[in-house]
């Protein structure tokens, strides 16, 4: 019996230990939607990276929606998972979920977009106002002066659909553009469709769009085809089916993100983190603009 005790109390032992080198071993990703490539190939990014250094990769779906990101964090903290990198569902709404992995002492590391509060230790994302500077310099350069440009703007709230309408609209003030008309169609594909058929009612003289992504991009695309007009469309991140339009003609051009690098980045640096090596309180990762070739 006594021998048995000990078998037991060793078999304890060794399962408690196992799990602390599991809980070690794993950092989490937090993404806002997984219903959008963009975030889809950043996760890959993000898994290719965790098996070469070794780490389990959790990856939480936030479904667009604050409060399942509060529930996602809440779960992680339980897990007891040792990094969180985060891609904000909203840069205000995402502060009380880093704040609560901050009481639990697990390092943040946020993606594409910021946070409005709480403590992050890395911000790993695109350069979103030089992008939307870009994308209203293209814009100028094929039409010419006084373009007469429409924007689709992503979702509000969100760092990267702020920061990309104040590089368009820098651009639309220095080149005298003429923006007739913005609104959210919060970087949805279905929703750049029907906002855009609207738009292009109320403004029949339109000449050029800037979508704030490929998404909202693609959607405008459908309703301009619809109506038969010739309108230059720019869309932004660099997706597979953005790069396909431009490369088929029918997408003026895109400004190319990495995703896939910004999901390495986000492991390489909590990997840094956990090792306790420095890292950059803001990594930028390089834009290009995407024409066809």
């Amino acid at each position: 019996m006594k021998k048995l005790a000990t078998l037991i109390s060793a078999a304890v032992v060794s399962v408690s230990f196992s799990a602390t080198v599991m809980a070690q071993d794993t950092i989490a990703m937090v993404v806002s939607t997984l219903n959008n490539p963009f975030f889809v190939t950043m996760k890959e990014g993000a898994e290719a990276k965790a098996k070469t250094l070794g780490y389990k990769l959790i990856v939480l779906d936030s479904q667009n929606d604050p409060s399942k990101e509060l529930a996602n964090i809440e779960d992680l903290t339980v897990r007891g998972v040792k990094a969180i990198l985060i891609n904000p569902t909203d840069s205000d709404a995402v502060s009380n979920a880093i704040r609560m992995a901050n009481r639990a002492n697990i390092p943040v590391i946020t993606l594409d977009r910021g946070a409005s509060r709480g403590k992050v230790v890395s911000h790993i994302a695109s350069d979103n106002v030089a992008g939307g500077e870009m994308a209203g310099q293209y814009i100028s350069d094929t039409i010419g002066a006084n373009a007469k440009v429409i924007q689709l703007e992503g979702i509000a709230g969100t760092s990267a659909a702020r920061e990309r309408g104040q590089g368009f609209m820098n651009a639309v003030g220095k080149n005298k553009m003429n923006l007739l008309a913005s609104q959210p169609a919060d970087f949805d594909r279905t929703k750049g469709l029907n906002v855009m058929e609207n738009m292009l009612a109320a403004n029949p003289d339109v000449q050029a769009v800037f979508a704030q992504n490929d998404e909202m991009a693609l959607g405008a695309l459908r309703a301009v085809q619809a109506s038969g007009k010739d309108v230059l469309i720019v869309g932004f991140d660099g997706t597979k089916d953005g790069i396909a339009a431009v490369n088929r003609g029918i997408l003026g051009a895109t400004i190319a993100q990495q995703p896939a690098l910004i999901g390495a980045l986000g492991v390489e640096t909590a990997d840094r983190v956990l090792k306790g090596l420095p890292v950059e309180k803001n990594i930028a990762v390089p834009l290009q603009v995407i024409t066809k070739s």
